[in-house]
């Protein structure tokens, strides 16, 4: 606000010849301002209102320096009502660009302030429309190149790719465009361009960094990840060999780990240390597993050849924050937590963390490093590219 403000208030010593208050120009500039922010409100609601119309939810609005964003709960799932909304802003400014400069003959003979005002945010609406057009993600003209690439492939993440990769080259250009200008020229028209440049390049990159996070997440399966953190025990043990297996534990995190129950090599169910905790300790030798074994179903649980995206769901839902993993013959092979998880993306992508990081983040339950994947899902199933149920 205080940049554009600074910016037009000196557009009034251009057009009045005679002098005015110093106040006048600053009360000028701050309404070509807040006319210019409400001008990329009404673009933002050209958006929301056709996303409406697909059946799509508005979440929120954002204004920041370089325009604005409609936040949705999901992107439309078919490619040209993804078009229809991608366009909707676009032409909105459009409109206000042609009915503010039509509006400048009006006013020359009347009011030349109001006529250069009108000047002012027909030229701005212009350019924030012509801007936007700019066939690159995240601007509309990328979304709408995205949308077209899909509408002739078939393939929504082959358009997203494209976009993509239109958006880093254009963003390159203006980098190196506004750079020369800056160098050559001086003046503001280098820099904004640089500035520019910059923004899209750094949203693009971001852009390529979640393509590839989401395509590890749905190429690997649990099976990739999983490891064996749970012991087995046969029914008829009494609960003081739940409690030596206890005290045995060499870490502090395997202490938590699931307790397996057999009957002659066949899995029947898990048992938990609430026995223990009942029951005082001399009558623990009298008392069997069987007596205190729940069955595996009450466990939160997953295929081996689940995807990764899905497991990640899981586990949030999850109190626990792990899953016991199963094989095709639906019997246990292992186990799954957030770090299982984190550590798998992380080698697929060529990294190796260092174990004390590893073992940090499973005493916090954490992904390693703070890596966002529940977000990155989210965003995998907002945009369309999975399916929730499947």
């Amino acid at each position: 606000m205080v940049l554009f403000t600074w910016s037009a208030q000196g557009q009034i010593s251009k057009v009045v010849e005679t002098p005015v208050p110093f106040w006048f120009g600053w009360v000028l500039g701050l309404i070509t301002s807040l006319l210019l922010f409400f001008s990329v409100l009404l673009h933002e609601l050209g958006h929301s209102f056709m996303a409406l119309h697909e059946g799509v939810k508005v979440r929120s609005i954002t204004l920041f320096l370089l325009g604005g964003v409609a936040s949705v709960e999901k992107e439309c799932p078919t490619a040209m009502g993804c078009l229809r909304v991608a366009i909707a802003g676009p032409l909105v400014s459009l409109l206000l660009a042609f009915i503010f400069l039509r509006s400048v003959q009006s006013f020359d003979e009347v009011s030349p302030i109001l006529s250069n005002l009108f000047r002012q945010l027909g030229s701005l609406n212009l350019v924030l429309a012509l801007f936007n057009l700019i066939p690159g993600l995240p601007l509309d003209g990328g979304v709408i190149l995205k949308a077209l690439v899909w509408q002739l492939t078939g393939s929504q993440r082959k358009g997203i790719q494209i976009a993509t990769a239109s958006g880093v080259l254009l963003s390159l250009s203006a980098i190196f465009i506004g750079s020369w200008l800056c160098i050559t020229k001086g003046g503001f028209s280098g820099l904004w361009l640089l500035l520019l440049g910059w923004f899209g390049f750094t949203a693009s990159r971001s852009q390529r960094q979640m393509l590839t996070l989401q395509k590890v997440l749905i190429d690997l399966n649990v099976s990739s990840a999983s490891n064996r953190r749970f012991r087995v025990l046969e029914e008829d043990n009494p609960l003081s060999k739940l409690s030596h297996l206890r005290l045995s534990s060499n870490d502090q995190k395997s202490l938590s780990d699931w307790v397996l129950v057999c009957r002659s090599g066949r899995w029947i169910g898990y048992v938990d240390d609430q026995a223990l905790k009942e029951l005082p300790v001399q009558h623990w030798s009298k008392h069997s597993l069987a007596d205190y074994t729940k069955p595996l179903n009450e466990l939160p649980a997953i295929g081996e050849k689940s995807p990764l995206w899905q497991a990640v769901i899981a586990l949030e839902k999850s109190s626990e924050g792990r899953l016991l993993v199963f094989n095709l013959a639906g019997l246990p092979s292992g186990t799954l937590d957030r770090v299982d998880v984190g550590e798998a993306v992380f080698k697929q992508l060529g990294l190796n963390i260092p174990k004390n990081f590893l073992e940090l983040a499973r005493l916090q339950n954490n992904y390693p490093l703070g890596l966002a994947l529940p977000q990155a899902v989210e965003v995998m199933l907002s945009s369309g590219l999975l399916d929730r149920n499947n």
